[in-house]
């Protein structure tokens, strides 16, 4: 697709679908560069890191705009507000934009998109903000909440659970680490290829590849314009996975007579995992076009041993009931391990729906448990840092049910030790380990 859009035209337009609609970040991402591949990497990159930083920190936008504006925030027209932070997340953040561009850039786009008599508004606004020097946050011994939820673009209950849970050391390190470039991490796929011949494949293609300290087959790749247009990706030598979410796929033990059944599969990264060791994979979801994402990915990557099925898993299946040597339940949660690469999901998820997640997360567990045989293994985990979803409902778990855990010391590497792991659970703290931030634990059923 060509237009006469430029890169902040396209980002205006996206924040306009996502801030103010009901879109998801990554998905208009995904479709604005997939539509504009004209784009050359330059610009594409502009645009990725333009949308990407400006979402993550709109609360630090708004509060500055705030300060210069005679118009409140939430009085000001979709369209303007979302220009004036698109265009102060580049005076504050991208050294290398010059501010009289930013300002004129912004008045000549608040122009073509009929808002004349706004130019002048966005004008002075900007001009004023570039000259303001340091961004004077709220004072963070009066109010520690305040100071890291507009610092850290985070909104205040979140802080609040978190600071509730871990010290202020760590959830300040957890809310910058949120605020980073998102890194992309790969697991190799060893049914087709060695990490080795892999790595020398991506440096050959142009890719930037860093060894992951925790597993062998994992690698942090950068340089990227575009993922599918790497032959490496195409031909199924690796797929996008975080470290975190490969330790499900370590800490499983599985064994090639093992039947395996993963209940919220999708995109199938653990699926796919577990099968170069499984002799069966069951991988299921909640729709059609989630069991789609999967056999696109079992495709990829040439992997046969994996049968897809649309199951909703708060329905417990009957034909597997005892049937299943390990179950995988990797669970929907509030995503507060992973807020850099779901950087909306902070703005739209509400305490209501976290409380919903835990009843929601419990009634999973007491289902899937089902298909465990007598002496199988349920491995649970989460992508967040939040102890209610994570450590209370495993213990809930094993108070209601006939598991005990399992140690995790054998599967992990020894970096990962601990007194937590060795009672068989994992808490990955974002900006503290080199993952996301993500629980697993490891429970194995009592034989009858």
């Amino acid at each position: 697709m060509t237009n006469d859009k430029d890169g902040r035209e396209l980002v205006l337009d996206m924040l306009l679908q996502v801030i103010e609609g009901d879109e998801f970040g990554h998905r208009v991402l995904g479709r604005t560069l997939s539509n504009y591949q004209d784009k050359d990497k330059q610009e594409r990159a502009f645009i990725s890191r333009l949308f990407i930083g400006t979402i993550k920190h709109y609360l630090t936008l708004d509060y500055v705009i705030e300060q210069f504006s005679s118009l409140p925030i939430s009085k000001m027209k979709p369209l303007i507000r979302n220009l004036l932070r698109l265009s102060v997340y580049q005076l504050l953040y991208m050294d290398k934009v010059p501010a009289s561009a930013v300002c004129n850039e912004a008045v000549k786009l608040a122009k073509k998109r009929g808002f004349i008599k706004l130019s002048g508004f966005v004008n002075a606004n900007l001009r004023n903000i570039a000259r303001m020097g340091d961004i004077k946050y709220p004072d963070r011994d009066k109010n520690v909440i305040e100071y890291l939820s507009i610092r850290y673009s985070t909104p205040r209950w979140i802080v609040s659970t978190l600071l509730d849970q871990y010290s202020l050391t760590s959830v300040e390190t957890m809310l910058e680490a949120s605020l980073r470039e998102n890194e992309i991490t790969i697991r190799c796929n060893r049914m087709k290829t060695t990490p080795d011949i892999l790595k020398d494949k991506l440096i050959g293609e142009g890719v930037g590849v860093i060894e992951h300290p925790y597993l062998k087959e994992a690698f942090v790749i950068r340089d990227i314009d575009y993922l599918e247009g790497l032959a490496a990706f195409n031909d199924g030598l690796f797929t996008v996975q975080d470290v975190s979410s490969m330790l499900v796929g370590e800490v499983s033990g599985a064994k090639d007579t093992d039947f395996v059944v993963d209940v919220c599969a999708a995109p199938g990264g653990k699926a796919l995992h577990i099968a170069e060791k499984a002799g069966m994979v069951s991988a299921r979801d909640l729709t059609d076009y989630k069991i789609k994402l999967i056999e696109e990915n079992k495709l990829r990557m040439g992997i046969h041993n994996i049968e897809t099925k649309v199951w909703d898993a708060t329905v417990l299946d009957p034909d597997i009931i005892d049937k299943a040597d390990i179950v995988i339940a990797d669970l929907p949660c509030s995503g507060l391990g992973v807020l850099g690469k779901k950087y909306d999901i902070k703005y739209k998820l509400t305490q209501n729906q976290q409380k919903e997640l835990i009843e929601l997360q419990r009634n999973i567990l007491k289902v899937v448990s089902e298909y465990v045989k007598p002496g199988g293994i349920l491995i649970y985990s989460t992508c967040t840092v939040n102890r209610q979803e994570n450590i209370d409902n495993m213990e809930w778990f094993l108070a209601n049910h006939d598991f005990a855990t399992d140690s995790l010391d054998s599967y992990l590497p020894l970096a990962l030790h601990s007194d937590t792991t060795r009672a068989g659970y994992l808490q990955l703290l974002q900006g503290i380990h080199p993952t996301d931030g993500f629980f697993i634990c490891r429970m194995r059923k009592e034989s009858r």
